[in-house]
């Protein structure tokens, strides 16, 4: 691959909350050998660029600006420095903490709000200058203080690009939708278990199966996806802690090996990656590792690395798989403060 930073090169893309005296939008090289990462230039354009998506071209990175007032950006990447392709657009909802693409849309997932966004790409990429519709959920959940009301969380199409699925905390349950003239359209709501709090999913590589990290119980949720009939099936919840936390554990992020065989997730409170083994339609823990930080955020997959987004100790952390056991072993850090998330392109 070409490691000049142009599309198809070896780049990543790292958000932060300025807020907390994060540098904004940074960008990324990979080393030529091996998974290290080497930091470039950084913009701080919009407050709080907390979640990225690249376009499937690599030309323009999306950004969420995770604000009470909520906005989302669209920024060319092909040069040295990302630049704005245009003014962020605001996304009539409070919070939006996840950003992905969908039907020649970006859709922003609302957490304060409890909305999801979908804006229209125009055809060099850049956004529209308001959104075209938008999805309000609503409900609740048994945790008095969490699931007052819906907040959605993750937004994302599923593998064929036929449905996108929005992941809600506050209700306890995940969205199918597809969009009609520009609007995201609810097909089914299916519920998960009351009071796990679901915060994000990922899809297994064979399109068949679904599993979602619970915010609320340190749990992730195995699903059977039926991308025919847009439907969600719940089959088990299995525990991503070895033992009992000694306090509320936060997971967080969670990723699937390109091969299909194990499953990463993350858990704040216990500054944890841990190690889930796919054994036909359920998940084996394996173990868990220090993340190498404090606070992890966010973590991804990429080229047989994981990378993890630290928030509290300001810096991304990389981690050697091991092909066997799935365990990941801790290779090196960059400083980014107040990490939120880590794409690739």
């Amino acid at each position: 691959m070409a490691q000049d930073g142009r599309p198809g090169g070896r780049r990543a893309f790292i958000g932060s909350f300025t807020a907390a005296g994060g540098p904004g939008l940074v960008t990324a090289r990979l080393a030529p050998d091996g998974g290290a990462l080497v930091l470039g230039t950084a913009v701080n354009d919009v407050p709080d660029p907390s979640y990225l998506a690249l376009s499937p071209d690599g030309a323009t990175l999306y950004a969420v600006s995770e604000t009470a007032d909520g906005a989302v950006a669209a920024f060319r990447v092909g040069g040295d420095r990302p630049e704005l392709a245009g003014p962020p657009v605001p996304v009539d909802g409070s919070g939006p903490t996840h950003v992905g693409l969908y039907d020649g849309h970006v859709l922003t997932a609302n957490y304060g709000s409890g909305s999801v966004t979908a804006v229209p790409v125009r055809p060099d990429g850049s956004l529209a200058a308001k959104p075209s519709g938008l999805l309000q959920h609503t409900g609740s959940g048994p945790h008095d203080r969490r699931q007052r009301g819906p907040h959605a969380h993750q937004v994302q199409a599923d593998p064929t690009g036929r449905w996108v699925v929005s992941v809600d905390l506050g209700t306890d349950s995940v969205r199918v939708c597809a969009l009609t003239d520009g609007a995201p359209v609810l097909h089914r709501e299916f519920a998960l278990r009351p009071g796990s709090g679901p915060r994000h999913l990922a899809f297994h590589p064979d399109g068949r199966h679904a599993y979602v990290v619970n915010e609320l119980t340190p749990t992730v949720t195995v699903c059977r996806w039926d991308a025919a009939g847009g439907s969600l099936k719940p089959l088990t919840e299995v525990p991503v802690l070895p033992g009992a936390p000694a306090g509320d554990a936060y997971p967080s992020g969670i990723a699937v090996s390109p091969d299909g065989r194990f499953v990463w997730t993350a858990t704040r409170g216990e500054d944890v990656l841990s190690v889930l083994a796919v054994e036909g339609a359920g998940l084996r823990l394996v173990g868990a590792v220090t993340c190498g930080g404090d606070w992890p955020r966010a973590l991804a997959e990429h080229d047989g690395f994981l990378y993890v987004a630290n928030e509290r100790s300001g810096d991304v952390t990389w981690f050697a798989v091991d092909e066997a056991t799935g365990l990941p072993r801790y290779d090196g850090s960059v400083q980014v403060p107040a990490a939120s998330c880590v794409v690739f392109g």
